[in-house]
């Protein structure tokens, strides 16, 4: 009985170091993980919209609370102002959920960009909607509070030849995002200015140093 007891206290122990130890590894490793997947799912996107930026879009980003959902927005600087974020929306296409990062500047309330980050569509048909720049650019300097609907049903939005269906979810993925935009831009606008207070202040140091 006693070898039993001794027994279940080991393994009890071991039990409990093994499972500290995985989480302070996943806790270490969380945001180079994080990091990664940026980079080479969502930062194509990222780094195409924000072509010409002096800073680093994947590094400069913060999150905000939107009701239960936690959002990413990433920060782009253009001319010494950092007044353009980037944020990933969703839309339904034939083949499943259609990943949009959306790049828009706050005192425009204008479209910057466009890029699909994430679909399931139909190779060389839906899938254009990812590899075809002509598709996305139609959308650039737009106002993103509009509602998004391709020619076909009244709208504005040229549809991909045969992917109608893959059209409309672009189109709802945008409408989406300006819905977003238009609950959380006066916290955006909040975080932005801190952004621009933190680089002034880092060149002030810079010169003092």
């Amino acid at each position: 009985m006693r070898e039993l007891i001794k027994m279940v206290v080991v393994l009890t122990v071991l039990s409990a170091f093994s499972g500290g130890l995985l989480a302070s590894l996943r806790n270490g490793t969380k945001d180079k993980i994080e990091y990664q997947q940026l980079k080479f799912v969502k930062g194509p996107a990222i780094l195409d919209i924000f072509k010409g930026a002096t800073n680093n879009p994947l590094l400069d980003r913060f999150k905000l609370k939107d009701g239960t959902v936690e959002r990413s927005f990433f920060v782009g600087k253009f001319n010494g102002k950092t007044d353009t974020v980037a944020f990933e929306s969703y839309g339904k296409g034939f083949g499943g959920d259609i990943g949009l990062m959306v790049g828009v500047n706050l005192d425009t309330n204008k479209i910057v960009g466009v890029g699909v980050t994430t679909l399931s569509e139909t190779p060389g048909v839906g899938s254009r909607a990812k590899t075809d720049p002509s598709f996305v650019a139609q959308f650039k300097g737009r106002p993103l509070e509009e509602t998004f609907k391709v020619k076909a049903d009244g709208g504005q939005v040229d549809a991909l030849s045969g992917a109608t269906v893959t059209s409309r979810g672009v189109a709802a993925g945008l409408t989406d995002a300006g819905l977003i935009y238009k609950r959380l831009k006066p916290e955006l606008e909040k975080k932005l200015k801190n952004f621009s207070t933190k680089a002034v202040k880092t060149k002030k140091g810079e010169k003092n140093g």
